[in-house]
Formats: C-alpha cells, sequence, structure tokens
C-alpha cells in the first residue's frame, strides 16, 4: 500500500502526500473533507491543495465559495514526473560531464550500498575492451548478466568463475565447488578485473560493500587470483568433494584448538 514517504520521496511534502491520497479515494472533495481524511489541520489543508495545483497535481473548480478538488490521474502525474526527471537528468549530464576531471591514479577507493556498488560493477564491464575476468555468485550473476552478454558480443575476453549454481552461457566459465567457494566465503563476494588496469571487490553481505582500485599491484594480485582459480578449476573440473571436505576436517580442527 503508498504511503506518504513514498509521494515524499519524488518531492511531495509530507502534507501534500496525505492530501493528495486521500483525494485518490475521495473525489471530488472540499477541503474541509480532504483535512478530515486526511487528519491535517484546515489551515494546512489548503496549503497543501494550493501547492498541489500549483505543480499540477490536482485540478480544482472555479468556484471560490465552495472549491472542489480532484487528482490528476496517477498515471498521467507519473509519467509527468518521468520525463522531467529524464529531461534533468539529460540536462545534468551534460553539465556535470563538462566539471568532471579524471586523472590516472592509484588510490583504494571504498563504495558503500548495493545501487553505488553495483553501478561501478555495470560500468567497469560496460568499459572493458580486451580483458575481463570475473567472480559471480548467483546474485551478481543476474545482475551483470546482460552487460557480460554484451562484453562478450563486443569481443572482449570474458573469464568467469561461477561460485553457486547460476549459469551463464558466454566466454570462458569455470565452476568452483560449492563446498570450497562457502568456505573461502566466495560466495558473499564478487570481483571484477578489468584490463588488468582496474579492480572491483565487494562484499554483499550484510551490506553490500567494495573496493575500488587502479593501484597496478593490486590489480595484478587480484587478476592473478582470478586466472588460477579459473585455471584450477578448469584443470581438475572433476576432483569431487574430497578435496573440499579435507580442508572442511583442517578448517574444523583449527577452530577447535
Amino acid at each position: 500500500m503508498t504511503q506518504p514517504a513514498d509521494l515524499m520521496a519524488v518531492g511531495f511534502t509530507e502534507y501534500e502526500a496525505r492530501v493528495y491520497l486521500a483525494l485518490l479515494s475521495e473525489n471530488p472533495a472540499t477541503g474541509y473533507q480532504l483535512g478530515k481524511k486526511a487528519g491535517i489541520p484546515r489551515s494546512m489543508v489548503y496549503e497543501a491543495l494550493g501547492r498541489l495545483h500549483a505543480r499540477g497535481a490536482i485540478l480544482r473548480t472555479n468556484d471560490q465559495r465552495a472549491a472542489l478538488y480532484r487528482p490528476v490521474p496517477p498515471d498521467l502525474l507519473l509519467d509527468r514526473y518521468m520525463q522531467e526527471q529524464q529531461r534533468l537528468t539529460h540536462t545534468l549530464r551534460g553539465s556535470l560531464k563538462a566539471l568532471y576531471t579524471s586523472e590516472a591514479e592509484e588510490h583504494i577507493w571504498s563504495i558503500s550500498g548495493e545501487s553505488a556498488v553495483m553501478a561501478y560493477a555495470l560500468q567497469i564491464v560496460q568499459e572493458a575492451q580486451t580483458e575481463l575476468l570475473l567472480v559471480l555468485p548467483d546474485r551478481a550473476v543476474e545482475d551483470l548478466r546482460d552487460e557480460i552478454a554484451a562484453a562478450c558480443a563486443r569481443g572482449v575476453a570474458v573469464s568467469s568463475l561461477l561460485t553457486e549454481a547460476a549459469e551463464l552461457a558466454c566466454g570462458v566459465v569455470a565452476r568452483h565447488p560449492p563446498l570450497e567457494s562457502r568456505l573461502q566465503e566466495l560466495t558473499t563476494m564478487f570481483m571484477a578485473v578489468a584490463d588488468g588496469k582496474t579492480c572491483l571487490i565487494a562484499s554483499v553481505q550484510p551490506e553490500m560493500t567494495a573496493t575500488l582500485t587502479n593501484n597496478r599491484n593490486l590489480v595484478f594480485i587480484a587478476r592473478q587470483f582470478v586466472w588460477m582459480e579459473l585455471f584450477t578449476q578448469r584443470l581438475h573440473p572433476r576432483r569431487g568433494a574430497a578435496g573440499p571436505e579435507r580442508l572442511a576436517a583442517k578448517a574444523r580442527a583449527a577452530k577447535a584448538r
């Protein structure tokens, strides 16, 4: 069920959101009726109605003695908001890119939040030119699948190490043994190394965070890690559970000490 906070996320004030929601289920209505339904003081109702009318979210009769209000239909309202946001985003993209400068550097950057991490992961996959090495749990496979396929289609040498059950029909694919993946905690992280120049290492639990770097030494280590894991899994695709089980036994013994 839609809450006032949902409309506040697209620019409504709390009172505007409450009035618009009340008007959706009771219209046409007077300000007095809306105030009672939305639980808002009468003076604040008319102020909210005035702002909603000015922004084109509601319609109003011209009879000032007992003005009636009805909402602009949600589809029409949201389509207009979407178009406005697209125009704003397009304008901002051009003006911000004109201000942005980027130089080669080797800092190590931290990123927090799923949307920010995945935006950088998508960018790395999209901008890869020659080589893309990936370590992918199921969650990352689904989020990046289309962009990985596009990278393969444009000739990027894509090699992926899958650590869970998802399938990926693109480039060189190796599957890491599930038990070993859990022991090494590979199911809670993903990695992307592009062109031997850029590396993203992300942790997906409990809150998604990532490290992003162009540091040549760290990128080299990350690339070698993925390459060696791919090589090992392709060399021994049927080594079975014995190896991981031995690792598990050793891990349990180490914890017991």
